[in-house]
């Protein structure tokens, strides 16, 4: 089953990055690889019941298993130890990831109050990483249920050489910019 962005992305996007450019083949048009979700949980050093809350809304959100991230190293500052859950993430690729995205443009970036657009500042290697502040954007979480706001970071990999044609991607995809480039 092929979804509108992924139809999108061949019919229209391939085209018009082709002609602005002017690649020679296909094959050089930069695509969007994966999207990854990632959430940092510093409280689930205390309390451990939040990695499972936080991998569920997560797992709702994406329609995959989301996974813990662990730490690397004891920090004793901040009560870390080793190899201890402090986070979760999900990668998404193919299919799961045009109809993630999708929703994130139509339905859950519309729903963000005062929205103006996102900032247009990409990482350097024609990536782009979005931070979201609340978790109850997205229409899947279940607003009575929430106990405690999480935010996350979604970052989009493409397979862009330069920020320019990253840019120009993520925007023919529909990510609502604001007008400032950078």
């Amino acid at each position: 089953m092929e979804t509108t962005l992924s139809k999108d992305y061949k019919d229209r996007i391939v085209p018009a990055l082709t002609k602005e450019f002017g690649y020679t083949t296909v094959m050089q048009v930069p695509r969007l690889e994966k999207i990854v979700i990632n959430q940092g949980i510093g409280e689930a050093t205390q309390d451990k019941k939040l990695i499972d809350i936080a991998i569920n809304e997560l797992t709702a959100i994406t329609g995959q298993k989301a996974v813990p991230t662990l730490s690397r190293k004891d920090i004793s500052n901040f009560k870390v130890r080793k190899k201890m859950p402090i986070g979760v993430r999900v990668t998404l690729r193919r299919e799961r990831m045009y109809e993630f995205l999708e929703r994130l443009i139509r339905v859950a970036l519309p729903r963000i109050r005062d929205f103006k657009g996102i900032q247009g500042k990409l990482d350097g290697r024609g990536n782009y990483t979005l931070g979201i502040t609340e978790q109850i954007i997205f229409p899947e979480i279940n607003i009575d249920n929430i106990n405690k706001l999480m935010g996350m970071n979604i970052t989009f990999v493409t397979s862009a050489n330069s920020d320019e044609e990253g840019y120009a991607l993520l925007k023919a995809f529909g990510l609502p910019f604001k007008n400032e480039k950078k």
